[in-house]
């Protein structure tokens, strides 16, 4: 399996996202600093991998924080937190991993067993994602029958989270146990995390993947070339409505019209209970640079307006089933039992 993330002991090895598909660049850090950068210049990329990545710069910031008493020790990994959740605005699991984090760093009584007690917590984040990954796969590909064409957005693969993945991990799980799947991939504009990122780890399984424009995905379900539409999640209100990458909303919409099941999988961790519906949920904006010049190369006029917001919020009426670790929940959806 990929492994996007490793704790080495006293750094973080980890993959820049960015290289992929035509370079495999693994980078190797000590500084909590160079995480947080990571994080906001997408070489890490993924909610639940966000979160798992922020943890783990935390740790990196107790390790290497050698001077003082408690208390200074304990402003040094705040001030390290501060910065790790001002990275990205969206994804619910950056913060529930960083609160976490805090937690630990208040109980502790001194400096060598906060330190050790902080490391632990982090590696128990990514542990507890990857067994949420197996989950979510095993209870998603109870909706996938025997043959089945799925088209799916952007990346949710081992490459997104600290296992298999969240809707990748459906797709994965059902191919595992001998059902026929073939994969529509979106390109997933406009940083193209489809075509990049999912079309590679997709082949590395040795599955049937065909990768499309975003604007394809209406004109394939008009030809009943789709059986299943699933996605990720970067943060789930309490009511259903879903916070996705860009594009997720048109997918849903287009779905509706055409029957098709329309399907979310995420942890638990990115339920976010304190939100009441999505248009609550703060909607990251992107630099224009990636609109007009994407990759290097210049494909707008200099000095046009661009607007473009990283994520869309799908609201609960658009989607068949959520897909968690814990349970598979069908709209009218209700989150009151969840264990977080």
């Amino acid at each position: 399996m990929i492994k996007a993330i490793e704790w080495c002991g006293d750094s973080i090895r980890f993959i820049d996202q960015t290289k992929l598909p035509t370079e495999e660049v693994y980078l190797k850090t000590c500084d909590y600093t160079v995480i947080a950068d990571a994080i906001r210049k997408l070489k890490i990329r993924g909610a639940p991998l966000i979160g798992i990545a922020a943890a783990y710069g935390a740790a990196l910031a107790a390790v290497h924080f050698r001077e003082g008493n408690l208390n200074s020790f304990s402003q040094q990994i705040l001030r390290a937190i501060d910065e790790l959740g001002s990275t990205r605005p969206t994804a619910v699991n950056l913060f529930w991993a960083l609160e976490r984090m805090k937690k630990v760093l208040h109980n502790g009584t001194d400096i060598e067993q906060t330190r050790k007690s902080i490391i632990d917590e982090a590696i128990r984040i990514h542990k507890e994602d990857e067994e949420m990954c197996r989950r979510i796969g095993e209870n998603g590909a109870k909706l996938i029958p025997q043959t089945a064409a799925i088209l799916t957005h952007c990346n949710t693969g081992a490459l997104a989270t600290g296992g298999e993945g969240t809707a990748q991990s459906v797709i994965t799980t059902a191919h595992r146990q001998g059902k026929s799947i073939k994969v529509y991939a979106d390109e997933t504009r406009p940083l193209l995390q489809g075509a990049r990122l999912t079309t590679w780890e997709l082949m590395k399984h040795g599955m049937d993947v065909t990768l499309i424009t975003d604007n394809m995905a209406a004109f394939l379900m008009q030809q009943k070339k789709i059986d299943i539409a699933i996605t990720g999640a970067d943060r789930i209100a309490a009511n259903g409505d879903v916070a996705n990458k860009i594009g997720t909303y048109n997918l849903a919409l287009i779905a509706k019209h055409h029957g098709v099941p329309f399907y979310v999988a995420a942890p638990t961790s990115t339920i976010d209970p304190s939100i009441p519906s999505g248009d609550k949920i703060p909607i990251e904006e992107r630099h224009k640079e990636e609109v007009t010049q994407g990759f290097g190369k210049r494909t707008a006029p200099e000095g046009v307006n661009v607007y473009s917001p990283a994520f869309d919020v799908t609201p609960f009426n658009l989607i068949s089933a959520i897909i968690t670790d814990q349970d598979v929940y069908k709209p009218p959806f209700n989150f009151s039992k969840l264990k977080k």
